[in-house]
């Protein structure tokens, strides 16, 4: 077992971690972005940020959620087919700020919240300013 899968209590799969670069990953994708936010409030890990990645093609997006727990940091890989994904605002009010740009810069729609006006561009489209339209 790896030291880091006694900390979480999360359905942990055989090898689920790698260490990368000092960043841990944890690539089993059976838990959701609200399970991992729950276990990581349970241990007291601290949310660091959101990255988001338009895939090529019509894959859909990355999501990497960083989280720092006692000085590791800890990713979690979210591959997103179409253009939503859960909110884990309610359970981690850190995530505001990056829920609304990455909205903004990708027109991802995190499901179960309500957005303020565009923060960065006023009164534009979300998903204009980072994302590529897919040639057909």
């Amino acid at each position: 077992m790896n030291p880091l899968e006694a900390d979480l209590q999360l359905p942990v799969v055989a090898d689920a971690w790698t260490d990368r670069h000092g960043i841990w990953w944890y690539s089993d994708p059976e838990p959701g972005v609200r399970d991992v936010a729950k276990a990581m409030n349970a241990v007291g890990a601290r949310f660091v940020t959101i990255t988001a990645y338009q895939l090529p093609k019509e894959e859909g997006f990355r999501m990497e959620y960083h989280w720092d727990l006692a000085g590791r940091l800890l990713g979690f890989v979210f591959q997103i087919s179409g253009t939503s994904i859960e909110s884990i605002y309610d359970l981690c009010e850190g995530t505001d700020w990056i829920e609304r740009e990455v909205h903004e810069g990708f027109g991802i729609d995190f499901a179960g919240r309500t957005y303020e006006p565009l923060l960065l561009r006023a009164g534009e489209t979300s998903g204009v300013n980072l994302r590529e339209e897919v040639a057909r």
